[in-house]
């Protein structure tokens, strides 16, 4: 039976722009696979720890040595990864901020790249048979000819950061989603929306070999 694991990271509740997007992805997912299952975890409402001076180490540290906070840390991120092994389809939902992914992003995947769980003794990732669909949202513009061009680090970080593990993230993204927000923004309103109509057809289009998609 297959599997989506669907994350969100969003601060914005029910005015974010990529739990918006990532729920129009789930549902296309779930119609494309009928007899499908889902796991959801909501990164803003409950956060992965980040790592600190007491967990930081429990990844690198033998069993038999780790202290009881390392122990515990090591424990979800040993849930973390099941979670991914279970799944067919990562949906992350990332929007930028401050030109970086969530911290809490950031902090999960800390907790996955651990070495004898998800990367193996040889040094192979053991996830890469996932499909890891990623829909970033970017408030502002950050192509080619923008004067902050090359200022997205959430993008070009996390193809490295999940690299060891074996995930290979495909990205679907829409920028601009401030315009609606800031009157500064207003005559950027027509490009933001080019960009929300082709993200949106982009999400439409997965899973379409897949079977049963409505």
């Amino acid at each position: 039976m297959s599997h989506l694991l669907h994350i969100d990271s969003s601060v914005r509740g029910d005015k974010s722009v990529s739990r918006q997007l990532t729920a129009r992805a789930a549902a296309r997912w779930q119609a494309a696979h009928a007899q499908g299952t889902v796991t959801y975890r909501d990164l803003a409402v409950d956060p992965i720890p980040h790592l600190d001076a007491s967990t930081g180490l429990a990844r690198m540290t033998p069993a038999e040595q780790r202290t009881p906070a390392q122990h515990t840390s090591f424990a979800l991120s040993q849930q973390l990864i099941d979670e991914i092994k279970l799944a067919n389809t990562v949906l992350l939902g990332m929007p930028l901020y401050n030109y970086g992914p969530p911290s809490t992003v950031k902090a999960w995947v800390d907790h996955i790249v651990a070495r004898g769980v998800a990367i193996g003794a040889d040094g192979a990732g053991l996830l890469g048979d996932t499909e890891f669909i990623v829909i970033q949202t970017r408030g502002g513009g950050y192509g080619p000819g923008t004067p902050r061009h090359g200022w997205d680090h959430a993008e070009t970080w996390l193809p490295h950061g999940v690299a060891p593990i074996g995930l290979q993230p495909q990205f679907i993204s829409a920028e601009l989603t401030s315009a609606d927000t800031y009157p500064h923004m207003a005559d950027l309103k027509p490009q933001a929306k080019e960009s929300l109509d082709r993200a949106i057809s982009q999400i439409d289009a997965l899973w379409e070999s897949a079977g049963n998609v409505a």
